[in-house]
């Protein structure tokens, strides 16, 4: 049997033990992790438990599989070369370090790239995607791209699209809206307000329908990039984000079963001036997996 074991974290205090393998162990595919549990070959400091089971800071968490068990590559590549590394990140990995502890995307590239030359740097990320969003995402693999892409990413000389899937019919079926977004930090979250507000900035963000009904897919431009924009933007508008329990309808995504966020960036952009020239011009895209 190969054993996978970690110490739960303090940040993984009363979490699932399913939560926490699917967090800390994202190689190991759905289907490993529950076979292990219907075989009772998971165990917290010693312990046989279910995949309720609620974990506390200190305890050893093990996971027995079978030694032709099966891992899967998360790091999925799109584009590369010498300047960059662009992915198709999964959702539920974090970009890097954040509170949820676990394997992080850039540790993932760093990875990646160290295979075939153990002295490379490790890429740094240019832009971020949430934990819960999955899609392409671009990684700079010298101080030089990284200063040409951040300045890219600053100015806007680029394009984001993403996808997703929403409650209801929007209408009109295809517009760009302007409201203002106020962060909370303290809270983790953002709100949106339709007319200038104290501590709000700007946003602008496109879409048009795809497929209308009950669930209706949405193409969204993402012109002014902020945090959760699409999320909280979608939502202010009426039409929350299939599996977002923090801006949208926790009911709905019940009733729906669906508990991952339906929200991809599929299409990326980029004009750097001539600075980068395999990448200008370019069109990057990938499927959104839902």
């Amino acid at each position: 049997m190969k054993l996978r074991k970690m110490t739960v974290p303090p940040q993984g205090e009363g979490e699932r033990t399913d939560r926490l393998i699917a967090r800390f162990f994202p190689e190991l595919p759905d289907r490993s992790v529950r076979a292990a549990f219907l075989r009772r070959d998971v165990k917290l400091d010693g312990r046989r438990v279910s995949r309720e089971e609620k974990a506390r800071a200190g305890q050893e968490l093990r996971i027995y599989l079978p030694d032709d068990g099966e891992e899967q590559s998360l790091l999925r590549v799109v584009y590369e070369d010498g300047d960059v590394l662009l992915v198709n990140k999964p959702a539920g990995i974090s970009v890097e370090p954040d509170g949820k502890g676990g394997v992080t995307l850039t540790e993932l590239c760093a990875r990646y790239v160290r295979e075939s030359d153990s002295s490379a740097p490790a890429p740094e990320a240019c832009h971020r995607l949430d934990n819960r969003t999955g899609g392409l995402c671009l990684f700079a693999r010298n101080e030089r791209a990284k200063e040409i892409l951040l300045d890219v990413f600053r100015r806007r000389t680029m394009e984001k699209y993403y996808e997703c899937l929403v409650r209801g019919i929007p209408k009109p079926a295809r517009a760009e809206c302007e409201a203002w977004l106020v962060k909370d930090a303290k809270a983790g979250r953002v709100r949106i307000s339709d007319r200038p507000a104290e501590g709000g900035k700007l946003i602008r963000t496109g879409y048009e329908t795809l497929e209308a009904g009950p669930v209706s897919r949405l193409r969204v431009h993402l012109i002014t990039g902020r945090t959760h924009q699409i999320r909280a933007h979608l939502a202010a508008l009426g039409h929350p984000i299939l599996g977002d329990d923090v801006y949208g309808d926790r009911k709905w995504n019940r009733d729906r079963k669906t508990r991952e966020l339906r929200l991809w960036a599929v299409s990326l952009r980029l004009d750097t001036g001539g600075r980068l020239p395999a990448l200008d011009g370019r069109e990057f895209r990938v499927n959104a997996p839902f």
